[in-house]
């Protein structure tokens, strides 16, 4: 690789240091009843609501349907994706000091290969607490009614607007991914030249 594309490289793996400081992932609830709003940040290593006492709100609110509430220090993916984050930063460093476009592609497809991975986990996360609730003790019991919380996009639960969302850091990483990749097809392609040339 160039070194213009090596510099790239290692500022976009750079990018996700961003992670740390900014949520990956955001689920905003609309109601009547809370005109501003609440709403959970999904970051690399706890869950946080988004305004002060969303989350003690948003568990009060849950155990009246019979959902589990959310303890962010019982969820033992939170403590291994600081690690694996750190790992994909210093593996985008490395792959842009030793500029080699397979290692890059290595990469690229690792990168692939933990978001599908991140995006199964909260998938499953979100049917475990949406569907396994505790309707003996549930204040509301709607038969058949399930409170999952969509994967992306929104959805209607109960009176409730669900909106699931990437958040700044999540928007960062795809930044960080989609550059690399970019970077990735050029060199391809100026190789692909090259190799006509001779």
């Amino acid at each position: 690789m160039t070194i213009t594309s090596r510099v790239i490289v290692i500022t976009a793996a750079l990018l996700l240091t961003a992670t740390y400081y900014f949520p990956l992932w955001n689920i905003e609830l609309e109601a009547p009843q809370y005109p501003e709003g609440l709403g959970l940040s999904i970051y690399i290593n706890t869950i946080a609501g988004q305004h002060p006492g969303d989350l003690e709100k948003i568990n009060n609110l849950n155990h009246y349907i019979g959902m589990k509430r959310i303890h962010p220090e019982s969820i033992p993916e939170l403590e291994i994706m600081p690690w694996v984050m750190r790992f994909m930063l210093l593996a985008g460093i490395i792959v842009g000091i030793l500029g080699k476009r397979s290692l890059l592609l290595v990469w690229l497809l690792l990168f692939i290969a933990v978001a599908l991975a991140g995006f199964y986990d909260y998938y499953q996360w979100g049917y475990d607490y949406g569907h396994n609730l505790d309707t003996e003790n549930a204040i509301i019991k709607i038969p058949g009614m399930s409170y999952q919380p969509p994967l992306i996009g929104s959805k209607k639960l109960l009176n409730f607007n669900a909106l699931s969302l990437p958040g700044t850091g999540g928007w960062l990483a795809l930044g960080s991914f989609t550059i690399c990749a970019t970077v990735w097809f050029r060199e391809w392609r100026r190789g692909k030249r090259r190799r006509r040339s001779r």
